[in-house]
């Protein structure tokens, strides 16, 4: 699968399509869709569908990345440059969990893994339009708050990584591998609310310690 070059037809019934194949994606996985199914679902006509995408590939890809985009955007503009880098750090990881922890996310997330070999591209396109995109939004306020003497950090790239896997801690494995079903506010604000202690502990700025006089 290679949508890289591909042109998408946008035409009276695109959105309509999107949301049959957004139903019938998230309750059959991408290989247990069918063209008929979704087309049923959108209440068009194979013949429109085809019209519109090419194949099956191309349309879950669509679908996923308006998704992801969407999400994303919303979680970016917590991102605010002035703002304290705790408060920055509790509304981005809120945020992030939030969509992760979602009944779209976590089968998104299935479905990009289990095509991973078949269409490596799924999975690099999720990537680049979801968590990427918001670890490279990350990077640059955390470099802002460097430059402000508000952090410490030598390796900031490491630091953008880190701080959305420490948010992921206890619920995000749990959930994906049908451990538990579902997670309260609570326990969401509790995972973050430790994940920006911890953060904060390792990069925070340290008071200086005054040498004691003889």
């Amino acid at each position: 699968m290679n949508t890289h070059n591909l042109v998408i037809r946008r035409g009276r019934k695109f959105d309509q399509v999107i949301d049959g194949a957004r139903d019938v994606f998230l309750r059959d996985g991408f290989e247990g869709a069918s063209v008929d199914d979704i087309a049923r679902a959108a209440g068009v006509s194979k013949a429109t569908l085809y019209s519109y995408f090419p194949d099956k590939a191309s349309l879950f890809m669509e679908m996923a990345t308006q998704e992801v985009q969407t999400h994303t955007q919303q979680m970016v503009q917590s991102v605010v440059p002035d703002d304290p880098p705790e408060e920055v750090l509790l509304r981005t990881g809120r945020g992030m969990m939030c969509f992760m922890l979602t009944d779209f996310g976590r089968r998104i997330f299935r479905i990009c893994v289990a095509e991973a070999d078949r269409f490596p591209e799924l999975g690099r396109r999720f990537y680049e339009m979801g968590p990427g995109y918001l670890r490279g939004q990350l990077r640059d306020y955390l470099e802002l708050c460097v430059s402000r003497g508000e952090l410490q950090i030598e390796d900031l790239d490491l630091a953008a990584d880190q701080f959305p896997e420490l948010c992921k801690a206890e619920l995000f494995p749990k959930l994906v591998f049908g451990v538990i079903e579902d997670v309260s506010e609570a326990e969401i604000d509790r995972v973050v609310h430790g994940a920006v202690h911890a953060f904060m502990t390792c990069y925070g700025r340290k008071p200086r310690v005054e040498k004691a006089r003889k």
